[in-house]
Parts: C-alpha cells; sequence; structure tokens
C-alpha cells in the first residue's frame, strides 16, 4: 500500500508533504495544480533540496491522481515553527563549512580568538587550534559589545586577517556580522557566519544572512526560549537555506558564580525536536578556563554536534573576553580528552583526531 493510501485523515489539520531531491519540481508542481483545482490552494517550501507543499485539506490527496509522484513523507503541522521539525529529515541535517562538516555524528571543534586583535595574534592562534585538532577558526572581526568603550573589533582589517589564516591553516572561518549591510561582502570570503545572541531576533538580519545561503550558526539569545530560538531558525529555513547550526551559549539565571548558566536541556531538547544540528559554547557561558571542559565534555554526552571554543595564545593581553578564553596547552589537553569521552559515546572527533 502506497504512503498516500495509508493517510491519516485529521480534521481542521494541515499536512506537510515532503519531496526530496528524487521528485521533480515538474512533478511537484503537479500536485500544486491538482490541490488548486480541488479548492486547496498551497505555496512551496524549499529547504534544501527537498520541496514541502502544507495541505490544509487532505482529503484532497487521496484524490491525487496516480500519476503524481508520491511524497517522500507526509507530517502533521503541529507548531507555527514547522520547517525545523525532524520528522521533515529524521535523520538531521548536515552543514557544511568548508571541508568541515557539522551533524553527521562526529564532533566537531570549532575554535580561535573571541576577537581578531593583530596579526601575530590571529596567526599564532590559528597555528595551535589546527595543530590540536580543531576543524574550523572563529574570530570576531565585528564585536558588538554592551559598552561602547570596550573594543569593538578591526571591522574589516580583521576579516583580512581571518583569510590569511585560513589560507596558512587550511580550516574554514567562522565570523560573526552585526549590519544586514555587511553581508553580501562577508560571504564572498568566509565560510560561515555567526548570528550573534544580540542579534538572534534581528529579523532583517536573518533574512539577509539566510539569503546568502551560506551556513549559518544561530547563536540563542541569552533570555530567550527553547522555542523561540527555533523561531528565530525559522526565518533562515524560510528562505530555503537548511544550512544551519543552533548554538546555545548559556542563558541569564539568577546565579553569579558564572557568566552565564548552559542550558544542556535545550541541547537535548532541540536534538528531539529538531533535524537541525546542535552547537555549543562553553566560553561564554561558563565564562572561566576551568569551566570550559566540563561543560564541553557534558555538552558532547548531551548529544551536541560541535563546540565553539575560545583560544587566545596570550589572553592576558587579550582586548576581549581574554578571561574565558583558552591558553594553548589547556586547549591541547581538553581535545584529548575529548576525542576519549568522544570514543566512550560511540562518536569520533572531526578531522579524524
Amino acid at each position: 500500500m502506497s504512503q498516500r493510501e495509508t493517510t491519516t485523515t485529521v480534521a481542521n489539520q494541515e499536512l506537510l508533504l515532503v519531496f526530496d531531491e528524487t521528485v521533480t519540481r515538474a512533478g511537484v508542481d503537479g500536485w500544486i495544480r491538482h490541490l488548486e483545482s480541488a479548492g486547496t490552494p498551497t505555496q512551496l517550501y524549499r529547504l534544501g533540496t527537498s520541496l514541502i507543499l502544507p495541505v490544509s485539506d487532505v482529503d484532497a490527496i487521496h484524490t491525487a491522481g496516480s500519476d503524481l509522484p508520491a511524497p517522500t513523507r507526509q507530517v502533521l503541522r503541529s507548531s507555527d515553527a514547522w520547517l525545523g521539525r525532524r520528522e521533515l529529515r529524521p535523520t538531521g541535517t548536515q552543514v557544511c563549512m568548508g571541508p568541515t562538516t557539522i551533524g553527521d555524528g562526529s564532533v566537531a571543534v570549532i575554535a580561535g580568538p573571541c576577537a581578531v586583535e593583530t596579526p601575530e595574534q590571529v596567526m599564532a592562534t590559528a597555528a595551535v587550534v589546527a595543530e590540536h585538532g580543531a576543524v574550523g577558526l572563529r574570530g570576531g572581526v565585528f564585536k558588538p559589545r554592551t559598552s561602547p568603550h570596550s573594543f569593538q573589533g578591526l571591522q574589516w582589517n580583521g576579516l583580512e586577517l581571518l583569510v590569511e589564516a585560513r589560507a596558512r591553516t587550511g580550516l574554514p572561518i567562522v565570523t560573526e556580522v552585526v549590519e544586514p549591510e555587511h553581508v553580501k561582502r562577508l560571504a564572498e570570503v568566509v565560510d560561515g557566519i555567526q548570528i550573534g545572541a544580540r542579534n538572534m531576533q534581528n529579523f532583517a538580519l536573518l533574512t539577509a544572512v539566510a539569503q546568502s545561503g551560506l551556513p549559518v550558526v544561530l547563536k540563542r539569545s541569552f533570555g530567550c526560549t527553547v522555542e523561540e530560538t527555533l523561531a528565530a531558525g525559522e526565518y533562515l529555513l524560510l528562505e530555503g537555506n537548511d544550512q544551519v547550526v543552533l548554538c546555545e551559549r548559556g542563558i541569564r539565571t539568577f546565579e553569579p558564580s558564572a557568566r552565564f548558566t548552559l542550558d544542556l536541556t535545550a541541547v537535548a531538547l532541540w536534538k528531539q525536536r529538531t533535524h537541525l544540528p546542535v552547537m555549543v559554547d562553553p566560553s561564554h557561558s561558563g565564562g572561566q578556563p576551568k569551566l570550559v571542559e566540563p561543560l564541553s565534555l557534558a555538552a558532547i554526552a548531551a548529544g551536541a554536534d560541535a563546540l565553539l571554543i575560545d583560544v587566545h595564545v596570550q589572553p592576558e593581553q587579550a582586548l576581549c573576553d581574554g578571561n574565558q578564553a583558552l591558553r594553548p596547552h589547556q586547549f591541547a589537553g581538553l581535545m584529548g580528552r575529548l576525542a576519549r569521552a568522544a570514543a566512550g559515546l560511540g562518536r569520533h572527533m572531526s578531522g579524524g583526531t
């Protein structure tokens, strides 16, 4: 019996028809014409290589001709943020940043300085993280800070340093964008774009970044819920860009012992509810080097696909968040322990370390 014949009709609820890349656009257009003729107009959505049709009258599915391609799967729409639902891709989405894949079951570590400061600092830090198994280089060139008197980043000059560091190490580069008008220029050279916690609900920025087609690391705002983060991710997915990584970086609670409180519950919930890979930033959440290792180990045990870690060759001289950055020897030790923990979980480190 075909998938179409086994559909359960649910009154007053929408079904999502999901077509994978094996189904042609002409076949999906046939479905659109059929639904319109049945008085059930629909709108086509793209999710990477998949095409999705919401259907409000599921009876119209049963009257479809046998010449129409059967959907890959049918999913009941149960929330407003539905493009990221795991049921659409039960095996999950893999996000590719250059040669690095996030979401393939391995543990990917993206590491580097919180802010790009000098050529010497960037090149030395990039060499260190590459040597010890990082598969991506992070570095902020535009730094939105709480105080306007704090270091705001080297901006475009800093981007040139990141590009040089990539050329030397082969690591894909990820950096934060803060203005929609910066997206096009950044997208011409970087491998991934980060949307910071302060901009998680900057909807114009979300749309501009999604339209670039580049992989996106979406950081959860420290005052937003699990579902609000999924809704922000929906703005990215709505543009057809499925290369999205959700990042838990700590939430603000009553607890003053750490900079923020790492919400591992969010990691577990996102892994259950969404097909998008999940990243954890243990540096910003803990705010102390001694907390980075236990939080990193806990994150991969909870199912995190990737870690975003601050590393600095001379953190005491850092212009931004030096008090949370790992020194080279600390990062080396962490990577060794992560590899052993990953093996115990039946996983491995991305890049083969």
